[in-house]
C-alpha cells in the first residue's frame, strides 16, 4: 500500500487486487467512533469523483467516508479484460481490508449497487449495513433495462455527443433539470463521456445477474427506490427488496440520482438507517 495526503482531511492510497491497481479515497475527521461509511460508484470512468463529489463531503461531517475507484476509472489499471460483478466486488473487499476499519456501512449506487450487495453476500463478516440505491439484481429479463444499455454502448461507440444527451436525460427528473435550466443541463452532457472504461462498465451493467447472491444477504439492509427513474426503473429496487430476506425499502420522487436532487433527504435516509456504532 502507498498512501499520500491530498489535504488534511482527504488521504489517498492504492491496493493491488488480482493485476489491478484500485484507488480509494479516505475523509472525514479523526477520531471518530461511527462505523466508516464505503461508497460505492456507478458507471463512469470518472468513479468516485463524479458519483460522490458533492455528497461524501456531508457524510463525512461526523464519520470515515472512503470511497473506491473501481476498474474502469481513470484511476484504477488493470489488464482491460471484461469486468464482472464479482470481480469489482473483489476489489471492494481488498480496499475495505487495506483500510483496516473493521465492518463497515456500505452504500451501492446503480452499478455499485450488485457490486456492493455482492460483497454483503460473500464477506457477510466485512459489512455491518447495506444501502442499495438505484440498483437492480439482473437486466435479461428487462427489456427497458436491456435496451437501456444496448442504446448506451450503441450510442458509446457512434455518437458521443448523443450518448452524454441520453445520460443525462435518463439520470434525473424532468423537474430537475427544468428547474437547473438549459446552462446546465448542457454543461451536465459532458459529465459522463463514453471512455473505453465507461463501455465497459456499460458491457457489465447489461449482464448483471445477482439473483443467486441475494439469499445470502446478512446485513440490515436498506433498499432506496427512485420514483421517477428512467435509467434503472423503481420496479428493480422493488424487486431487489422483495429479494433480500428482513430488507427495508425507501422511495425518494426523483430521477435516477437521487442524491443530486436531494442531498438533503437522501443524507437523512442514510444517516437514520446507519445511526449507532
Amino acid at each position: 500500500m502507498t498512501t499520500t495526503a491530498a489535504t488534511p482531511a482527504v488521504t489517498t492510497a492504492t491496493v493491488s487486487v488480482s493485476g489491478a491497481l484500485v484507488h480509494y479515497d479516505r475523509l472525514g475527521p479523526s477520531g471518530s467512533t461511527r462505523t466508516p461509511l464505503v461508497l460505492v460508484h456507478g458507471t463512469g470512468s470518472a468513479g468516485a469523483a463524479l458519483t460522490w463529489g458533492q455528497i461524501a463531503p456531508r457524510f463525512a461531517e461526523d464519520r470515515t467516508v472512503i470511497t473506491p475507484d473501481l476498474s474502469g476509472t481513470d484511476r484504477t489499471t488493470d489488464d482491460g479484460a471484461p469486468l464482472t460483478v464479482e470481480g469489482l466486488a473483489a476489489q471492494v473487499v481488498a480496499v475495505i481490508e487495506d483500510a483496516g476499519t473493521g465492518p463497515v456501512d456500505l452504500l451501492g449506487f446503480s452499478m455499485g449497487s450488485p457490486v456492493a450487495a455482492a460483497v454483503a453476500a460473500l464477506r457477510p463478516d466485512l459489512v455491518r449495513r447495506l444501502i442499495l440505491v438505484a440498483g437492480w439484481a439482473h437486466t435479461e429479463g428487462d427489456e427497458f433495462l436491456r435496451n437501456t444499455f444496448a442504446l448506451w454502448n450503441r450510442l458509446g461507440t457512434t455518437d458521443p455527443e448523443a450518448f452524454g444527451r441520453f445520460v443525462m436525460m435518463t439520470g434525473f427528473s424532468r423537474g430537475f433539470l427544468n428547474a437547473i435550466g438549459r446552462e446546465q443541463v448542457d454543461a451536465m452532457s459532458a459529465n459522463m463521456p463514453p471512455t473505453p472504461g465507461t463501455l465497459r462498465h456499460a458491457d457489465l451493467d447489461a449482464r448483471v445477474d445477482i439473483r443467486g447472491l441475494l439469499p445470502r444477504v446478512q446485513a440490515e439492509t436498506l433498499v432506496i427506490g427512485c420514483l421517477q427513474d428512467a435509467t434503472v426503473p423503481v420496479e428493480q429496487s422493488r424487486a431487489l427488496h422483495a429479494a433480500i430476506p428482513g430488507s427495508t425499502y425507501a422511495e425518494l420522487d426523483t430521477g435516477h440520482v437521487a442524491f443530486f436532487e436531494r442531498p438533503e433527504e437522501f443524507r437523512k435516509l442514510v444517516d437514520e438507517f446507519t445511526a449507532g456504532a
